[in-house]
């Protein structure tokens, strides 16, 4: 067995981790918000994608450069550390409303200088009645706007920023180096035909594309000016000549492919920080890493021993720590779906490569040193996955697990035996599907070729849509009525439990319509408004079809939306049917009353009690619940396939929906908006988060939660089937609970086909300590959902979620 070093970490990057994680309240950045805004209006009768493109430009020519912390990876987002900045095309409005209050919110609060408020004060005017989000409400019906206000769907994030939730083809940039693949989009305009409709709006895209590739060329320039005026004045001699060598470095990327692992890992994590200057859509993902940085590793490490393994670890580093400044700002509302303020910047290491046609391992060394780099830091950045095949070799599986034994939720699994196979069925190349890779939390896609938003398109609350269901179509917390249905258990008018059935299919099916509606204004209005230009040109097929991602440029484009506490759904069904209907222990206006009322009094605990206790939950593989939430689900799989997304016909292999439940935090202020429901679920308390058991009803251990998973329909819920979770840390303590565990793991995803497992390795007494002194636990990393954040940058409510888990042992 493979022993892993997850203690070392050189002087300087400890010093990095210290600063960054002890800024509690970062800065906003005005820069690119007074960049983008000077330029839109110096270009006014540029066609939008050329506007944006020069906007960019803009921005990379003036904005703030630095290098810190003796960092060997360079290149800011912001004009300060973690500071976020300010993206007005998409909205100014909640920046206008909440400005003043950005300070007081808890676990996502920023610091907001007098100087910035009067910035934005002037910029943000400009742009009233032109953002994306103005311009999404104008074409919004008000039924539309009576879902969103309600909160029965969810689509803020889709118009407050940019999409990602993608990998961009890192080894077409790697292998041409920017200077080359300006040559190819030039060599690509030379063919438009500017007498046709298509070449016409070609011709402005690639124009585009050119604009944004030199502007990040010059951009990187612009960081080995400041090394080498750096190194003139630098006393220390080594760190001078690091200095050197990073203007080198950046000399030579800003033109031309890598020639070292050093210049290849700058260059990548230019990639991703331009990405994210571009557009602040957050799950922008470095697919797999370990297969595309090999030959500079293998090289550089294993044969020629230029680079010693433990300064490739710290090179990693520090990219890693460059990934904890990046920041992104959200309202006050969307900050509480995306507790912990993450980034999602996944990197997917292991699973399987074609070699021949025939499919092999693909775990190689730089797979290891990855894996051990981010067992020792145990940040939150970059959110690792590891693909699992049934061929995968233990030693990896060991080497996980240790890395899992430090506690801090990662890495996650994604298993191929499921997701290859039915992105094969979906009409992705064999070649393709082997290559996919995790986005932001545990979706998945094929990097490089993938369009946006493989998931979190919008979210739906399903336990509202139960009750809506139960009580004639109303909605129990807004009082409205969206689509009106006969029966109600406050009438007493149903006959039997398939009549509930029926009606939660209608419900259901109508809140599916509605959120595919909402998306298609938001998409077009992106598609329209806010173009991504550097990102379009790094995916294939934008380049060649002259076609941005949203335009349909991408090979592939499948989208998900979020389906929130469906494990609620299942208990709450369950209950009805047992309690209600077969046992008539409980009558049906006794049930609507009590949930109205939210069980108070000492009969409405007393029946609450019975609903908890006397009703099978899932999570414990029961088929009566297990089975009546696959036919829930099931329901609304079969209402989405009616519909398609924007790009469908127009180029892209796919163009369909599928689900996903990869529900990040939102179980936490979705459970804040719903009432009591039939599972035992207090009001105004947390839904059931991703595909995992309601907290404290898994009762029968790990292995019958395996079970109640892999009941699903995994092979239809392609936007992520993400199970947390947690274990004590004395469960995990010597080498054969380890092995145990490696065991279960396989069992889960060769046996039951899992699609996906996390763990959090933590004790509740640590996490109740952390709580009540959160300066003593600073660097304390817990799994949330499909991401991991530093525990005490969590609101409470979150944390009381985390805390509230069950807690298992093998």
């Amino acid at each position: 067995m493979r022993t892993l070093d997850l203690t070392t970490v050189t002087a300087r990057i400890q010093a990095h981790k210290n600063e960054l994680i002890h800024i509690i309240k970062p800065d906003i950045c005005v820069e690119r918000a007074q960049h983008y805004t000077e330029s839109y209006q110096r270009h006014l009768a540029q066609p939008t994608v050329i506007r944006r493109a020069l906007a960019l430009e803009n921005h990379l020519k003036q904005k703030t450069v630095w290098i810190k912390n003796d960092e060997l990876i360079v290149g800011n987002q912001a004009k300060t550390p973690k500071a976020a900045p300010i993206f007005p095309e998409y909205t100014v409005g909640w920046i206008e409303q909440e400005i003043d209050i950005l300070g007081e919110r808890p676990g996502a609060g920023f610091n907001v200088s007098a100087q910035d408020k009067e910035v934005l004060h002037r910029v943000c005017p400009w742009w009233h009645g032109q953002t994306v989000v103005d311009k999404c409400f104008a074409l919004f019906s008000e039924e539309h706007k009576s879902l969103l206000e309600t909160v029965m769907i969810k689509a803020e994030g889709n118009m407050n920023s940019g999409d990602a939730h993608l990998a961009v083809n890192f080894p077409l940039i790697l292998e041409n180096g920017l200077d080359g693949l300006i040559a190819k989009v030039e060599a690509r305009q030379s063919s438009v035909k500017l007498t046709e409709l298509e070449g016409f709006y070609q011709n402005q895209f690639l124009t585009a594309v050119i604009i944004a590739l030199k502007a990040m060329s010059a951009y990187i320039e612009r960081y080995a000016l400041l090394a080498r005026e750096m190194a003139r004045h630098e006393k220390r001699d080594w760190r001078r000549l690091e200095l050197l060598q990073i203007a080198e470095n950046c000399e030579l990327i800003a033109h031309r492919p890598p020639q070292t692992f050093w210049q290849a890992l700058q260059l990548t994590y230019f990639v991703m920080l331009v990405l994210q200057i571009e557009s602040n859509g957050h799950s922008v993902s470095f697919g797999r890493l370990d297969q595309y940085l090999y030959p500079w590793y293998e090289r550089e490490v294993l044969k020629d021993k230029t680079l010693e393994r433990e300064k490739a670890i710290e090179l990693l580093h520090s990219c890693w720590l460059k990934l904890l400044e990046i920041n992104k700002i959200r309202s006050g509302s969307h900050s509480k779906t995306s507790a912990g303020s993450p980034m999602y910047q996944n990197v997917t290491i292991g699973g399987q490569k074609l070699v021949n046609g025939e499919a092999q391992d693909a775990v190689n060394e730089l797979s290891y040193t990855i894996l051990e780099s981010c067992g020792r830091l145990r940040s939150t950045q970059p959110n690792l996955s590891v693909r699992y095949h049934s061929g995968i070799d233990n030693e990896f599986m060991q080497a996980c697990v240790q890395v899992i034994s430090c506690g801090f939720g990662m890495p996650a699994f994604n298993n191929d035996e499921i997701v290859i196979p039915e992105f094969i069925k979906l009409g992705v190349s064999r070649e393709d599907a082997y290559d996919y890779s995790a986005i932001g939390c545990i979706e998945t896609a094929v990097p490089g070729k993938w369009g946006y938003r493989c998931t979190g398109m919008s979210f739906i609350n399903f336990p509202r849509v139960v009750l809506a269901a139960l009580n004639g179509g109303k909605d129990a917390t807004s009082g409205l009525i969206f689509l009106p249905a006969q029966k109600s258990l406050s009438q007493g008018n149903f006959n039997n439990f398939d009549e509930v059935m029926t009606q939660w299919r209608e419900q259901i099916a109508y809140y599916t319509r509605k959120s595919i509606e909402i998306e298609y204004i938001i998409d077009t209005m992106l598609e329209h408004n806010v173009q991504d230009i550097i990102c379009s040109a790094l995916v294939d097929d934008c380049i060649e079809k002259g076609k941005t991602l949203k335009e349909g440029g991408a090979k592939y484009d499948w989208v998900s939306g979020l389906q929130v506490g469906i494990a609620n759904t299942g208990n709450s069904l369950a209950a009805v049917k047992k309690l209600v209907f077969e046992q008539g222990n409980i009558g049906q206006q006794e049930l609507a009353e009590a949930l109205e009322n939210n069980f108070s009094g000492s009969q409405g605990e007393i029946l609450r009690q019975r609903l908890l206790n006397a009703a099978p939950k899932y999570g414990n593989d029961d088929d009566e619940v297990d089975l009546l939430l696959v036919q829930a689900y099931e329901a609304y799989i079969e209402a989405l396939a009616q519909y398609r997304n924007p790009r469908y016909g127009r180029g892209p292999i796919g163009g369909d929906y599928y689900a996903g439940t990869s529900s990040i935090s939102a179980n936490v202020p979705f459970g804040a908006q719903t009432a009591a429901t039939p599972d035992g679920r207090k009001a105004w308390s947390a839904l059931a988060e991703g595909c995992s058991p309601s907290s404290g009803t898994d009762i029968l251990g790990p292995t019958a939660v395996f079970n109640s998973v892999g009941k699903l329909p995994t092979g239809k819920i392609l936007g992520g089937v993400l199970l947390n979770q947690k274990l004590n840390p004395q469960a995990l303590a010597n080498e054969r609970d380890r092995q145990k565990l490696i065991l279960m793991l396989r069992t889960f995803f060769d046996v039951h086909k899992g699609w996906h497992i996390q763990y959090n390795v933590v004790s509740k007494q640590t996490l109740l300590a952390a709580k009540a002194d959160p300066d003593q636990y600073r660097d304390l990393v817990v799994r949330v959902a499909g991401y991991s954040a530093f525990f005490t940058a969590l609101s409470p409510e979150t944390q009381d979620d985390i805390i509230a888990r069950t807690e298992h042992s093998l």
